[in-house]
């Protein structure tokens, strides 16, 4: 995998915010919502995923730049320090006990709680782990894997409704247990990445929707994405930027006891990049004859 700092565009000082914005950026560029059947834009948007799971978690982007993961976060192998060799010759740092890869964890056990005292029996550890996932997985619901370090694959089932920095518990999939005693949980904590369409605030979505100046002035339908999908939504005639319309149960769906949340659409009128003669031309006529000044209230409040 590629240097996150290079996948990204961002130098090795770059802030916490040049990388989120560098990351939102690439994200609504290459998202695989805005590019259906895209193979390339999913690849290069879950290469850019990736590298911010690293840049934008401090204690990732340390062990990265440290050297001590690399760009997928897995570990690198260590190198060896004088205490790897506290047995050698000369005795200085010599260990009293070593345990080569042979040697299981009941061995070390007997050699602390002492052979003669019978079988050990313990609790496996628990183990921690982070996963990283899109807004649209909390609302459909998701099935997710993680690979540990030993090599076994875990099975996250992802509820609807999931919040960020929640952490759910797979219980028995931790650490093996010892002399017979049962595995310890595994406890993975939820990251949503940031989508660069939808900004989820409790079970509400809200979208900026840009329309037409047709389509402000006149009114019409128009299509507009959801969590969940897309659907029709009416424009009332003389409609303005910063006019909100509300979806009614399109924010994430029902879950639990708690009902589905809505989505608001604030419209952004755009026009268009280049505007042709007889849009100009109509203006020019119409503009004389029926004047109007946008910025009267905001003078009036400033007491201008």
């Amino acid at each position: 995998m590629r240097d996150p700092y290079e996948v990204l565009g961002v130098g090795k000082t770059a802030t916490a915010d040049e990388i989120r914005t560098a990351y939102r950026k690439l994200a609504k560029a290459n998202h695989p919502d805005l590019h259906p059947g895209d193979a390339a834009a999913e690849g290069r948007f879950k290469e850019i995923s990736a590298a911010n799971e690293i840049l934008s978690d401090p204690d990732k982007r340390r062990l990265f730049d440290e050297g001590r993961i690399d760009a997928s976060g897995a570990e690198r192998p260590q190198r060896e320090y004088y205490r790897d060799y506290g047995d050698a010759a000369d005795g200085k740092y010599r260990r009293t006990e070593v345990y080569g890869d042979e040697a299981d964890v009941e061995t070390i056990f007997a050699d602390l709680f002492g052979r003669g005292g019978g079988r050990v029996r313990m609790r496996g550890p628990d183990v921690s782990y982070t996963m990283e996932i899109d807004l649209t997985d909390v609302a459909t619901g998701a099935r997710r894997t993680i690979t540990t370090p030993d090599g076994r694959t875990l099975n996250v089932t992802i509820p609807v409704g999931l919040r960020d920095r929640q952490t759910l518990r797979l219980k028995g999939l931790g650490g093996p247990g010892i002399g017979g005693g049962e595995p310890g949980d595994a406890y993975v904590e939820i990251h949503l990445r940031p989508h660069p369409v939808f900004e989820r605030k409790d079970d509400n979505i809200h979208v900026k929707l840009p329309v037409s100046l047709a389509e402000a002035v006149l009114g019409g339908r128009v299509p507009v994405p959801t969590v969940t999908g897309t659907v029709s939504l009416t424009i009332p005639p003389a409609s303005n930027t910063g006019t909100t319309l509300r979806l009614r149960g399109k924010g994430i769906p029902a879950h639990g006891d708690l009902p589905a949340g809505d989505q608001y659409v604030r419209l952004e009128v755009v026009l268009p990049k280049e505007p042709d003669e007889s849009l100009k031309a109509f203006l020019a006529g119409w503009a004389p004859e029926h004047g109007y000044d946008p910025r009267a209230e905001l003078m009036r409040m400033a007491g201008r």
